[in-house]
């Protein structure tokens, strides 16, 4: 018998600043956990530039493909 390996989704995301309209986009496993450090000033890219809009988000297989969608 195999191991089980627990299959996470990776997930391509894109946000929206209230404050300068930017839009950003980013990966991630944990994309509630992502969008809480936007929104708390925790992610360098994007401090002081929140609060943000979740505009998109997607689930993707791995962690390449959802770099590649990133792009």
């Amino acid at each position: 018998m195999s191991p089980v390996r627990e299959n996470k989704a990776w997930y391509t995301y894109l946000i929206q600043s209230k404050k300068d309209n930017d839009w950003y986009t980013g990966c991630t496993i944990d994309l509630r956990k992502r969008f809480k450090e936007h929104n708390n000033n925790m992610i360098l890219s994007t401090k002081g530039r929140g609060p943000f809009i979740l505009i998109y988000y997607e689930a993707c297989f791995n962690k390449g493909d959802a770099f590649t969608r990133e792009k």
